[in-house]
């Protein structure tokens, strides 16, 4: 299944509250249960003003339409063509 990074370009994202990213939370899990199994949220990052999401889908079209469901940004949706770390140096 493919793999995707999405940014969402939230304006003060870092500042957030652990309340304000539960609640973002569970708003994304619930769209998730709506739209089925096929498509599965990694993880994210928060960043200043971004945050960085990885999902797997069976499409582009799947993820965009889990941000339209939830009111998420998806300012960039990019397929992972590879995964690199230190052990890839070896």
């Amino acid at each position: 299944m493919p793999k995707y990074v999405i940014e969402r370009e939230i304006p003060g994202a870092g500042s957030l509250s652990a309340e304000q990213l539960k609640a973002i939370s569970q708003t994304s899990c619930g769209v998730l249960s709506n739209l089925g199994p096929q498509i599965q949220w990694v993880n994210s990052f928060v960043t200043p003003d971004k945050i960085y999401c990885v999902y797997i889908a069976p499409n582009e079209a799947m993820v965009r339409e889990h941000a339209m469901q939830g009111g998420f940004p998806a300012n960039s949706v990019s397929p992972v063509i590879a995964t690199i770390d230190p052990t890839t140096a070896e």
